[in-house]
């Protein structure tokens, strides 16, 4: 099968849908929390919550002027603040059009980005790597995560951009040296991320050490909504795929991951002390660019005749609940066309 892959020097993440859908629950309800400004105030940041699908966004400030202007605050608050956010969901009050706000990332400025390598079992056949017997962990400078509706900069310094779609989550409350056991106690909820790697500099140069290869500005989309952790019923039964050009290429299951997030939570909790706010990036399945044959990487190329494509990246969806991004640039570039999906399999 031959596939065309083309990109350019900045793509734009942009969402296509949020679907939430009223159920069961365990603690505060099932919510999916944003992070957004204004478009006529871009320096304010707040925190809002999704409504049903084509409908707005509940700012939780002009809810409750009590409330934080950033996630990392509002997480910072535990109960009191889901339970506010819940109410204010509810309410059906102080509602914005989606037209008239910018989604940012769920989370800005983390302390931490921790990262998994190698944990899916799937993904270390397809490289004849052995299971690893620990988890694999490094990091991506913060400064790395990019929103919903930013740019996903290609560098110049890398000719061998790749993609690796992921289930990301974020840190709740503090924690050390957490039991496996409470680990789901300490997540907030879960969101998508892509681990955008320039292959070249992770494997081949900087002494094979992956932080720089894995921590280009803009190299880890996020979002664009944080699920609550009591909207999903089983994070380690979910399909995940990806697709470049309309074929699939990296298709699997969270079933496949070495290391569960209780486990990954409870083994760096052993090390650093972790914060709300905090990400965590789970790993890959197999399907990534480094590891065809030939291999595949990401290449601009100039095109007079195209003069508009569109990058889908993320779709996540369990049953009637989803959430999606996309990447989209309109200019003289042409681009691939590459998404992804995560979703319950019954």
């Amino acid at each position: 099968m031959t596939m065309r892959f083309l990109a350019v020097p900045q793509l734009t993440l942009r969402r296509l849908n949020a679907v939430f859908s009223a159920g069961s629950v365990r603690r505060f309800g099932r919510m999916r929390l944003v992070q957004f400004c204004h478009k006529v105030a871009e320096g304010i940041v707040r925190v809002g919550v999704e409504q049903d699908e084509g409908q707005g966004i509940v700012d939780l400030k002009a809810f409750d002027p009590s409330m934080p202007s950033t996630m990392r605050e509002f997480l910072e608050l535990g109960p009191k603040g889901m339970d506010c956010a819940k109410r204010a969901l509810s309410s059906g009050q102080n509602v914005l059009p989606r037209s008239d706000i910018r989604l940012l990332s769920p989370v800005t400025n983390p302390e931490k980005v921790v990262c998994v390598g190698m944990n899916y079992k799937d993904h270390c056949l397809e490289q004849n790597a052995p299971i690893p017997k620990e988890p694999i962990i490094f990091s991506k400078f913060p400064c790395s995560i990019t929103g919903p509706n930013d740019d996903i900069i290609l560098p110049d310094e890398s000719q061998e951009v790749d993609w690796e779609v992921e289930l990301a989550f974020v840190i709740g409350r503090k924690g050390k040296h957490i039991k496996e056991e409470e680990a789901l106690s300490y997540i907030a909820g879960f969101t998508v991320a892509n681990d955008v790697s320039a292959r070249d500099w992770q494997m081949k140069r900087n002494g094979k050490q992956w932080l720089l290869g894995k921590t280009f500005d803009t190299f880890c989309p996020l979002g664009p909504a944080l699920v609550t952790t009591d909207s999903l019923k089983d994070v380690h039964k979910l399909g995940i795929r990806c697709f470049v050009n309309g074929a699939t290429v990296q298709e699997s299951n969270t079933n496949q991951m070495i290391f569960q997030t209780e486990k990954v939570v409870a083994w760096v909790s052993q090390f650093v002390t972790l914060y709300p706010g905090d990400v965590f990036l789970t790993g890959t399945p197999p399907g990534v660019g480094v590891f065809r044959n030939p291999p595949v990487f990401l290449k601009p190329i100039s095109s007079e005749l195209i003069p508009k494509r569109i990058v889908e990246i993320f779709l996540l969806r369990r049953k009637e609940m989803s959430w999606s991004v996309r990447l989209m640039r309109s200019d003289r570039y042409a681009t691939q066309s590459c998404n992804g999906e995560i979703f319950y399999i019954d």
